[in-house]
């Protein structure tokens, strides 16, 4: 960032010592220490929040790719992945499809039906009659 030697540090506190002077130099070093740490925490806080701003574009930019992938037809992606020219399809595709199971429910049933016995009026008893054959 700043790229400063030791030189050059050592000319500017030369320097400051001159111009503020032996007694006032320890309270100007600590002011200007304070706002060192100022402005470093100033710094530290703005990093965060630009780093906070890229973590969330990061996370928009996946949210538009997981729901561009939640549009896809992901059945037709892996047969055009696998099988692109339909070579294999073709090869393991049969002329006659099985039955499927709508056919045979739709299919009649084959029993017939069964006879009820006729009953007659002379061959018929009533309550008072039972045991008595005609």
């Amino acid at each position: 960032m700043l790229d400063i030697a030791w030189s050059e540090l050592a000319l500017i506190g030369a320097v400051a010592l001159i111009v503020i002077g032996p007694k006032d130099l320890p309270k100007a070093l600590r002011t200007m220490g304070y706002w060192v740490r100022k402005a470093r925490l100033l710094a530290g806080e703005f990093q965060r929040h630009v780093d906070d701003m890229v973590r969330e574009a990061e996370l928009d930019d996946v949210k538009k790719q997981v729901d561009q992938l939640g549009r896809t037809d992901l059945k037709r992606e892996i047969e055009n992945t696998i099988d692109p020219t339909g070579d294999i399809n073709k090869a393991l595709r049969i002329d006659e499809p099985p039955p499927s199971l709508a056919s045979i429910d739709e299919a009649k049933p084959v029993t017939e039906p069964v006879p009820v016995p006729e009953v007659s009026p002379t061959t018929a008893s009533t309550p008072g009659e039972q045991g008595t054959k005609p």
